[in-house]
């Protein structure tokens, strides 16, 4: 499963009451670095082709959220929410000691993002938000159907764990680990690419050789979300715009992601946030980041230039990009 990708990068084990985040540290760990956030049920390794063109100029913290890749699971019979994501930028900040915070999201890490940013304006000075502001909220006439279908799910899950008999869960060839994951991107990304992804979500069977299993913890599928309508998101957007944040998102024109498509939300921080920007990059998918890693690359660090007024350690990763 090794990655023909050639990075820099140290792993890390950051500990929390139920375990550890784990994570990969590109560039310089005497900076303060760019906190990068994950989508759901993917990892880190979404970020790894992006990440190493962007750490020449400023390092990156690519962590797996609790319950993806090497990260901890939350104990049985807890329930897994966004709102305990957001909390994760808290932790992490108090560990190192960062008086404000870099985040750069994809997907539900964008959106984890734009909730810590709304929450705690004063305590960060830039987002960079891939394919989402944030995720897309159900109608108040659903929402208890909603609900209920997820405590049901996440009750049932818990309690398989507890009954659990240890067995080895389906596995896999590393050909259809890779076709599956694919699929269930709905083509998001690219064939080729799931390996990177894949390298943090599956283990080595040990019961049939040549085969894995998906190792991340199958709760997260019933994942519970803060996901305020549009009339609070506009409060909550209005809050980040007040402080005037820098912020850049970047969507897929290819994308299929119901949360990228334009909305009010879009239309209020262009409008309130001298700083706003907004990129549309023609042939992105959803996983524009980890399929066409260069533009999007040069996108965020012709943002960061204009932001972190380093033109010329900017001038010499422009160069070799």
């Amino acid at each position: 499963m090794a990655t023909d990708v050639s990075i820099s990068y140290s792993e890390v084990r950051i500990p929390v009451p139920w375990g550890h985040i784990a994570g990969r540290w590109y560039g310089d760990q005497n900076e303060r670095p760019i906190l990068a956030l994950h989508g759901w049920q993917d990892n880190c390794g979404s970020f790894a082709k992006l990440a190493p063109l962007i750490a020449p100029y400023r390092s990156l913290l690519c962590v797996d959220l609790p319950g993806h890749g090497h990260s901890s699971h939350l104990p049985i019979g807890i329930l897994y929410h966004n709102v305990e994501f957001v909390r994760v930028i808290l932790r992490l900040m108090e560990i190192y000691k960062w008086k404000k915070v870099s985040l750069m999201g994809h997907s539900m890490g964008g959106s984890v993002a734009f909730h810590f940013a709304a929450f705690y304006p004063d305590r960060v000075d830039m987002v960079i938000s891939l394919d989402i502001i944030k995720n897309f909220f159900w109608q108040p006439k659903v929402m208890p159907t909603v609900w209920a279908h997820t405590m049901e799910k996440a009750l049932k899950d818990n309690d398989r764990l507890l009954n659990s008999d240890n067995s080895e869960p389906p596995s896999y060839t590393f050909r259809e680990c890779e076709k599956l994951l694919y699929e269930g991107s709905q083509q998001s990304v690219d064939l080729e690419n799931c390996k990177y992804i894949l390298e943090r979500n599956i283990s080595k069977s040990e019961l049939f050789p040549d085969k894995y299993y998906f190792s991340r913890d199958g709760r997260v599928k019933y994942l519970a979300e803060f996901n305020p309508d549009m009339q609070l998101s506009l409060v909550m957007g209005k809050r980040i715009c007040k402080h005037s944040i820098p912020y850049l998102v970047i969507k897929g024109g290819k994308s299929t992601n119901i949360s990228a498509v334009a909305s009010e939300l879009d239309d209020c921080m262009i409008k309130n946030n001298a700083n706003f920007e907004s990129f549309i990059y023609a042939e992105g998918t959803h996983h524009l980041h980890l399929n066409h890693p260069k533009p999007v690359a040069q996108m965020i660090i012709g943002f960061l230039q204009k932001h972190e007024h380093q033109p010329q350690q900017s001038q010499m990763v422009k160069a070799k990009l």
